[in-house]
């Protein structure tokens, strides 16, 4: 295997590897943005309870302190994994064009030698020439 075919290969690879960590890092923000959309809808129903229930309104207020922590929490989690998320797809635009680049270099390089190639089936043929023509 050719040094540009290696690099090539590890480009690609290290291009896998980050599209499995954006994967990764978007199914936990989407798990946190789920559980952040959870907790409002128990804040609703806590709500809707204590209407239907005076007594279960005595906790209510206990209940919604609790309930703004875990939302904020919530929150920063996702503001996080946003990040994180940025993140990831930076390291994957950076992977792709490293890739890109070792392409180019492995194509610029074989169109190189096939230059080179024809510069010498040129002069191979020059060369035939003229000896044919002197011995002929």
């Amino acid at each position: 295997m050719s040094w540009s075919a290696s690099l090539i290969k590890l480009a690609a690879y290290e291009v896998e590897v980050c599209q499995g960590r954006l994967a990764d890092v978007a199914a936990r923000r989407g798990e946190a943005e789920m559980r952040l959309a959870v907790l409002e809808a128990e804040g609703l129903a806590e709500l809707a309870r204590a209407e239907a229930d005076p007594i279960s309104g005595l906790y209510q207020a206990a209940f919604m302190q609790a309930l703004r922590a875990r939302k904020a929490e919530a929150r920063a989690r996702i503001a996080a994994l946003a990040a994180e998320e940025q993140g990831a797809r930076d390291a994957l635009a950076q992977a792709f064009e490293a890739q890109k680049k070792y392409e180019h270099l492995a194509e610029q390089a074989r169109l190189r030698e096939r230059q080179a190639e024809g510069r010498r089936e040129t002069a191979a043929l020059d060369e035939l020439a003229r000896r044919r023509k002197a011995a002929g």
